[in-house]
């Protein structure tokens, strides 16, 4: 029993006499630690343990790459896709200002 200052004494729940009493534990009890000993759990443990770490491992560099890729994506091809669509924009003002004035526009067979 723990006893607050001031106030009337509590009863500790952290411990209960069932589990303190070594010949009075469960058949659950028994069986949780029949399987918590045995060489298949703790084999399981450490597969389970390893797959967990070869995941993070795997996310990780996975996320690097994503990183590195999506960089080198903005950096490089970003600005080809803008000057590809410019050029592309120049090249159909020069059709419209050769049709305007007469001209045959470049690329484009006479007519017949």
């Amino acid at each position: 029993m723990a006893q607050s200052a001031g106030g009337p004494p509590r009863r500790d729940r952290r411990a209960t006499p069932a589990l303190i009493l070594p010949g009075n534990d469960g058949i659950l009890s028994r069986v949780s630690n029949s399987v918590r000993q045995s060489v298949v759990f703790h084999k399981t443990k450490r597969a389970a343990s390893n797959t967990a770490r070869f995941s993070k491992k795997l996310l990780w560099s996975t996320g690097k790459a994503a990183w590195i890729a999506g960089t080198t994506f903005l950096v490089l091809v970003v600005p080809l896709i803008i000057e590809m669509d410019r050029e592309a924009q120049l090249v159909e003002l020069e059709g419209q200002q050769a049709s305007l004035l007469g001209a045959q526009p470049a690329g484009l067979p006479p007519p017949k």
